[in-house]
């Protein structure tokens, strides 16, 4: 026990017991003004299963979209030199310290009216902003750092051998893919696989921004108890019951993220 705690100085325990009611504290306060006698009239409200129906759709298939582009990505960033890897995953890390908010304008100006892309795609007649699709792409753009990034790990911790093994043997590049690679990487991918799919049902900045607030087509979860306290949608009871059913969600979550323990001790 003594090797365990270490030489630290005992008088930190304090600001860190502040630390810890700080990030708690707050948590437990919204609890406690849940009206648990109304509380699943709340929750099954026609505005709150809209917003969470909403949510777990758009949430499913942004995740769905980060597996098809993250899992390449993260291939190419741990099979890459030392440089290029490091270049590649800055820029993927970008949106996870970039307001989402930022992210939503950055959206806008690629695929507004006015965008890159947005000219050429009103000219084939199609229109992103403030639509469902622009809900997953908001959240496909916060959410695909999280599983690029766990899974570039679990690549990286199992390194090159046991393919080096198989293409020794005759195997091709997509049966030691399939086969070799991906399943060593398999609890980076489910933890990534997971946390990208909590970061889509939480968000909210960038898809307030560029896919609006509009009941039963752009309004999530975030967005209908954002709107809640505004006054207008939802009450604030259905707010709070919203509230305590995100705070539910990360926790399984990260249950299910901890709970997840590979034998080699690849991924903790």
């Amino acid at each position: 026990m003594e090797e365990r705690r270490g030489f630290v100085p005992q008088v930190l325990i304090v600001p860190a017991v502040f630390g810890l009611a700080l990030l708690a504290v707050p948590l437990a306060a919204l609890v406690g003004r849940v009206d648990w006698s109304t509380l699943w009239g709340d929750v099954t409200s026609p505005e709150a299963l809209s917003a969470l129906r909403l949510s777990l759709l758009t949430g499913a298939t942004a995740t769905a979209v980060c597996v098809v582009l993250g899992v390449p990505l993260a291939l190419l960033i741990a099979r890459s030199g030392d440089r290029l890897a490091a270049a590649l995953r800055a820029l993927v890390t970008v949106p996870l310290v970039l307001p989402p908010m930022v992210g939503g304008v950055a959206l806008l100006f690629l695929f507004g009216r006015n965008g890159w892309l947005g000219v050429l795609l009103a000219d084939a007649g199609v229109k992103l902003p403030f639509t469902t699709p622009a809900v997953v792409i908001a959240q496909t753009f916060v959410a695909l750092p999280f599983l690029v990034l766990a899974l570039e790990g679990a690549l990286r911790s199992t390194g090159v051998g046991y393919e080096q093994t198989a293409a020794a043997l005759g195997a091709g590049r997509w049966r030691i893919l399939w086969r070799v690679t991906l399943p060593l990487a398999a609890p980076g991918l489910v933890a990534g696989v997971v946390l990208c799919f909590a970061r889509a049902v939480g968000e909210f900045g960038a898809t307030a921004l560029f896919a609006g607030n509009a009941p039963g087509v752009t309004q999530t979860m975030p967005l209908a108890i954002y709107t809640a306290w505004g006054g207008a949608g939802v009450s604030q009871g259905t707010a709070v019951a919203l509230s305590l059913l995100l705070l539910a969600t990360a926790i399984v979550v990260l249950l299910l993220v901890r709970a997840w323990r590979p034998a080699t001790g690849v991924v903790r």
